[in-house]
């Protein structure tokens, strides 16, 4: 029985959908008008606290789908930053970047988005090449999704569209390929490109019985493995990260190391931090649908962030 009801789980009923994109709603909404009340020397805690009033007070959600994640500045690169032991007790300052990973719940249905900016409301050049980059794979992958298109593909597809992008920028150094083959890609983005949603913000059916799963180190990372179907939700999340630990065990390592040029990474660690971008796709039968549509661009961000200004998503209201 379990495996027939997680399945169930897996493909979502119109109801469900209803739940959702209403979570869905409320969580842009929120986070548009956290980002527009974003003050630098504000806290972390500020930030989570605007977005639980706006997605409760405005959205009438009355519980978070998750622990609420308000990186700033180093700690951008902690992927799960915001519990106990690390607790959103930064104080934000002028050149931080923060990414802000939260989500409404509703109905007991859960969102899940992620959205990086800078807290002074302009973004540094050496963060504007990392968010082009992660933007870049973000909009690559909701562009190729669609039934029968296999997850592992789009996961490389994504390392692979960040890997170019810090090549570009002189970070890393070698054939592309190359770096792909040794996991490069997984220093950088040690997570897979996205996983389930639903009733669970990590929800179940990744890997039942007849999913391949993978021995080869780039895919363990990965939360599933399918190829999509219609009906199916996921987000889509990818990141560029400058995680001290990973970058440094990879500057140690023979073959790794070859392809990273520290000098220039060393510029970017205090820098940037993290930067990640998540949104959340409903699998259709011929693409998919972005149920999350975020002010996204560099311009767009910068336009939003501190300016006080309640910016609608499309003239869409938080009601049901």
């Amino acid at each position: 029985l379990y495996p027939i009801i997680t399945e169930c789980r897996v493909f979502k009923t119109d109801r469900e959908l209803e739940f959702i994109r209403y979570a869905c709603k409320v969580t842009c909404q929120a986070h548009i008008q956290t980002m527009c009340c974003c003050e630098v020397d504000m806290s972390e805690l500020q930030l989570e606290s605007l977005f639980r009033f706006f997605a409760s007070f405005y959205g009438k959600c009355r519980h978070i789908a998750y622990t609420c994640i308000a990186a700033s500045g180093p700690n951008a690169a902690i992927l799960h930053y915001g519990h106990a032991g690390k607790p959103n007790d930064r104080i934000m300052k002028k050149g931080d970047l923060c990414v802000m990973d939260m989500g409404a719940e509703f109905s007991s249905y859960a969102s899940d988005v992620t959205s990086t900016f800078p807290i002074s409301g302009q973004f540094l050049p050496k963060q504007c090449k990392i968010y082009e980059a992660v933007l870049d794979a973000n909009r690559a992958i909701i562009s190729k999704a669609k039934p029968e298109e296999s997850w592992i593909v789009l996961h490389m597809t994504a390392q692979k569209i960040i890997l170019k992008h810090l090549i570009q920028a002189g970070l890393l150094q070698g054939d592309l390929e190359s770096m792909i083959d040794v996991s490069v890609g997984s220093v950088f983005m040690p997570h897979g490109v996205g996983h389930f949603l639903g009733l669970d913000v990590h929800d179940v059916g990744g890997y039942l019985k007849g999913v391949r799963s993978f021995e080869d180190k780039k895919y363990s990372i990965l939360r599933t493995t399918r190829v999509l179907k219609p009906r199916m939700v996921i987000t889509v999340e990818p990141g560029c990260y400058f995680i001290e630990t990973l970058i440094n065990q990879a500057l140690s390592d023979r073959v790794k190391s070859e392809y990273l040029v520290k000098s220039v990474i060393d510029d970017y660690r205090e820098l940037v931090g993290g930067v990640r971008i998540e949104d959340v796709i409903l699998i259709t039968e011929d693409g998919c649908e972005n149920l999350t549509p975020l002010p996204r661009t560099v311009e767009e961000i910068q336009a939003c962030v501190g300016s006080k200004k309640i910016i609608p998503l499309a003239g869409d209201s938080a009601e049901t």
